[in-house]
């Protein structure tokens, strides 16, 4: 049998070293027996520890080229996990810019969507079916007459709104008057004297007050029903 000096053999594993101990402890054990010399058993220990049978050596080849292969396998393992990671944080960045362009395009088109609804609402609130200047002035008039008139001159789609808050304000007396604030007429203006921006026959006549709320409502809140919610969040408008 070929034997392989032991020298300069770097890297062993333990299975190795271990296999290895155990061979030179029976050689060893051989030896002793034909000698009781303990200087001749040392030296015949020395022998056969310089001295490794090939068989061995590949032995310890193997261990070291297997835990050599187990350490490229780890770090190949987390540069994989690295890669990943990385991988998914820019995967989850690209959804998130793409899911924020999507709901700020749907918050656009909602904005528009409202913006136009209300010009709409503007716009039928604005158009009057009649034009106050066309009814016939009387001396006094009745709720009837006075809802009647509203009705012909706030749009059919606005009535209603109009309607609550008059009927908070002043129960339809075009007449009605706050002693304390100096509020006036059916959507109680104040100061009264607003009211002559719409004619100057105000205090006597429902119609020139029924246009001025409309307008006041229309400008101020975009439209009686408009007004109208203000009035049910605030008691008054």
């Amino acid at each position: 049998m070929s034997r392989i000096s032991v020298r300069g053999f770097a890297v062993a594993s333990a299975t190795a070293v271990t296999t290895v101990g155990a061979v030179v402890g029976v050689a060893a054990g051989g030896q002793q027996q034909g000698s009781s010399d303990p200087i001749e058993a040392t030296a015949a220990d020395s022998t056969l520890l310089a001295d490794i049978p090939a068989g061995q050596q590949a032995v310890a080849q193997t261990a070291s080229l297997t835990q050599q292969a187990d350490v490229q396998s780890t770090a190949a393992d987390a540069e994989a996990r690295k890669s990943a990671e990385e991988a998914a944080r820019k995967q989850a960045a690209k959804d998130a810019k793409v899911k924020k362009a999507a709901a700020d395009k749907a918050a656009a088109e909602k904005l528009a969507k409202e913006r136009e609804a209300k010009e709409k609402k503007e716009l039928a609130s604005r158009s009057a079916t009649r034009d106050p200047s066309s009814f016939p002035q009387q001396a006094s008039y009745t709720v009837a007459e006075v809802q009647a008139m509203a009705r012909q001159i706030v749009p059919s789609g606005q009535f209603q709104c109009f309607s609550n808050i008059v009927d908070h304000e002043s129960t339809w007396n075009y007449r009605a008057s706050n002693p304390s604030s100096g509020a006036y007429g059916l959507v109680q203006a104040l100061p009264a004297g607003k009211m002559a921006s719409a004619g100057a026959d105000w205090q006597t006549n429902p119609a020139t007050q029924i246009k001025w709320g409309l307008n006041y409502m229309n400008e101020r809140y975009g439209s009686p029903c408009d007004a109208w919610s203000f009035w049910q969040a605030n008691g008054h408008y």
